[in-house]
């Protein structure tokens, strides 16, 4: 039997847990002087509504090792005799770090276990680890062996294509996320930038103004990008505004040829700090390795708008003869 289990920062909704049995180790969360722990002591909505009227940023913490080792003996307990551990970027949290001392400790206190643990770092943050988690839950569902969902994990978890825009850019600023000139620079052109995963860590590749491009940046993106053989499902990230995400699934289905599932489900505590309210991402497959920074995606649009100049002057020259 395998066992599947993650940090909170996957995002997944309390359905998709139950219907899979993903055991989920919480970060905390601290706001003016208390600790939290997320979606035990605290939601995503009460997150979100109070972190406006604090005096200080939000600050959050990984889950100890102890708290690993607590959801490995349960499985154990439980008749599952190999865990898969899927963690959020080591380049953005501690989690993985915490999960794979938490391996070493559990044989230390257990030599001549048989159980096999192997603890993914995913790459990823959000629902990128939460996409990884529902493909290998599937997988699992479809017989795939143990030694399958490490393969599958360790070859493609760097071609799960993360998006994430935000409308308020005083949250990034805050958190280090992005420089004061950038974020002056931003509003004063009503920009919102738009991230994506680099090297396990957050990186600006697009700038567009207004949520309806953001809203066509991230179907054209799709279109582009999108691993038909892999891509079963899309997974759409909100912090508070869920108007934002049905408007980009609609968009989705109306102009993508994508017939899989779309799920749409709420950003936490620990992507939430950095983000803020009005944020959006977009989670699936991309097909290889395609060179994505802010430098590459302007010369592309550039290129694309000198296309359609040529094309529709072609078309006129041609009407005339």
């Amino acid at each position: 039997m395998i066992k599947i289990m993650a940090d909170s920062t996957c995002d997944l909704s309390e359905d998709i847990l139950q219907q899979y049995d993903i055991s989920i180790a919480p970060l905390t969360v601290t706001m003016d002087g208390n600790t939290y722990r997320d979606r035990i002591d605290i939601s995503a909505d009460e997150f979100y509504s109070r972190m406006e009227n604090l005096k200080d940023p939000p600050t959050t913490g990984m889950p100890s090792p102890a708290t690993f080792v607590d959801m490995m003996k349960e499985a154990v307990d439980k008749g599952y005799t190999e865990i898969l551990c899927i963690c959020m970027s080591s380049g953005t949290s501690g989690s993985y770090q915490s999960a794979a001392l938490a391996k070493d400790y559990f044989f230390e206190e257990f030599p001549d276990s048989p159980i096999r643990i192997h603890v993914v770092d995913s790459k990823s943050m959000s629902h990128g680890s939460g996409w990884l988690i529902v493909k290998s839950a599937r997988l699992r569902e479809k017989g795939a062996t143990f030694q399958e969902l490490i393969d599958f994990n360790e070859t493609y978890k760097t071609n799960v294509k993360h998006f994430l825009t935000v409308d308020d850019l005083d949250h990034l600023i805050r958190s280090g996320r992005l420089s004061g000139a950038s974020a002056v620079i931003g509003k004063m052109l009503k920009l919102k930038p738009i991230m994506t995963m680099k090297d396990g860590k957050g990186s600006i590749v697009a700038k567009e103004r207004g949520r309806k491009k953001v809203l066509s940046h991230y179907v054209k993106e799709f279109n582009r990008r999108n691993d038909d053989a892999l891509t079963d499902f899309i997974i759409i990230g909100y912090t508070t505004d869920k108007s934002y995400a049905d408007n980009l699934k609609t968009k989705l289905l109306e102009e993508t040829s994508f017939e899989g599932d779309i799920y749409i489900m709420q950003m936490g505590v620990a992507v939430g700090t950095h983000v803020g309210p009005g944020g959006l991402s977009m989670f699936f497959m991309e097909t290889g390795h395609r060179k994505d920074n802010l430098l590459i995606n302007e010369m592309e649009t550039l290129m694309e708008m000198k296309d359609d100049f040529l094309k529709k002057f072609s078309n006129k020259t041609n009407s005339k003869n």
